[in-house]
C-alpha cells in the first residue's frame, strides 16, 4: 500500500468520527510493532496538510523485558521530528515472576494503560492513538461474541472521565494486510515482541478463525465490519 492511500484511510477515519481537533496534543502508543509504527507514520506526514493543527509525541511503555532494543525506533522519531519518551517500567517482573499469571494478557494491558496515560498527563497530552486496525475491530467483535455472549467492540474514539484523555484509532479502515505490506514497501524498523506469551492468546486463536472463515467465504470480514458500523453500537455512528 502507498502512504497516500495510507493518509487517505486514515484521514477518511478522522474526518468520519471527529478524532482531532484544534490544538491536541496526541500521543501515539508505539509498541515497536508494525501496526504503530505503521499510525506515527501517518499521523506525522498527516499534520503537516491537515485543516486543523495538532502536535504529536511517541511514547513506549518499556514492560522491563532485557531483550528489548528501541534504537531504530529513537532514530525513526528523530527523522519525523517527533518527541519520543521511554517510559521504563516493571510490569513483566510482576507479571510473570512475582505473580506468574497463567493469562497474563489482560492484566498487562491494563497496567501498561495505566502506565502510558499517566505518562500523557505528565507530558501535557490531551489524546492517545492506538494504533487498531480493521481486522482488530472484527476480531474483538468476535471475541465478545464467542467469550462474553455479546455484539460488542472497542469504540473510535472514546473519553475516558477518570483520566481525562481521550483514545483515538485512526487505523480502523485499514486491514492488518494493508499494513503488513506497507512496512514491507517502506522498510519501517518493526521491533519484535520480546513477549513470551506473544502470539500464544485468545486473541491469536480468533485471528486464525476468522482468517479460516473469510477463506471459507470471501468478504466476510468485510461484511463483519459493515455490521459493527451498522449494528448500532454506541460510538459508531456516522
Amino acid at each position: 500500500m502507498k502512504l497516500q492511500q495510507v493518509y487517505s484511510l486514515v484521514r477518511k477515519a478522522i474526518d468520519d468520527y471527529n478524532m482531532i481537533a484544534q490544538g491536541d496534543k496526541i500521543a501515539v502508543g508505539i509498541s515497536g510493532g508494525k501496526d504503530s509504527l505503521t499510525l506515527l507514520c501517518a499521523l506525522q506526514g498527516l499534520r503537516r496538510f491537515y485543516p486543523l493543527s495538532f502536535e504529536l509525541c511517541a511514547v513506549t511503555v518499556d514492560l522491563g523485558f532485557d531483550n528489548l532494543n528501541l534504537d531504530k525506533i529513537k532514530e525513526l522519531c528523530n527523522s519525523y521530528d517527533v518527541e519520543y519518551h521511554i517510559i521504563k517500567t516493571d510490569i513483566a517482573k510482576v507479571i510473570f515472576d512475582e505473580r506468574k499469571e497463567s493469562n497474563p494478557c489482560s492484566l498487562c494491558a491494563k497496567m501498561r494503560k495505566g502506565a502510558l496515560n499517566d505518562a500523557m498527563k505528565a507530558i501535557g497530552c490531551n489524546k492517545v492513538a492506538y494504533a487498531h486496525h480493521k481486522d482488530d475491530v472484527v476480531e474483538t467483535m468476535m471475541m465478545s461474541l464467542v467469550y462474553e455472549g455479546r455484539f460488542h467492540t472497542f469504540r473510535p474514539v472514546t473519553y475516558l472521565d477518570r483520566t481525562d484523555i481521550t483514545v483515538i484509532r485512526p487505523l480502523i479502515y485499514m486491514n492488518e494486510a494493508d499494513v503488513i505490506g506497507f512496512v514491507n514497501k517502506n522498510n519501517i524498523p518493526v521491533v519484535k515482541s520480546p513477549c513470551p506469551a506473544d502470539g500464544h492468546t485468545k486473541r491469536e486463536y480468533i485471528k486464525e478463525l476468522v482468517r479460516s472463515i473469510n477463506k471459507e467465504a470471501p468478504g466476510v470480514k468485510e461484511r463483519m465490519f459493515t455490521a459493527v458500523q451498522g449494528g448500532k453500537l454506541e460510538g459508531w455512528e456516522l
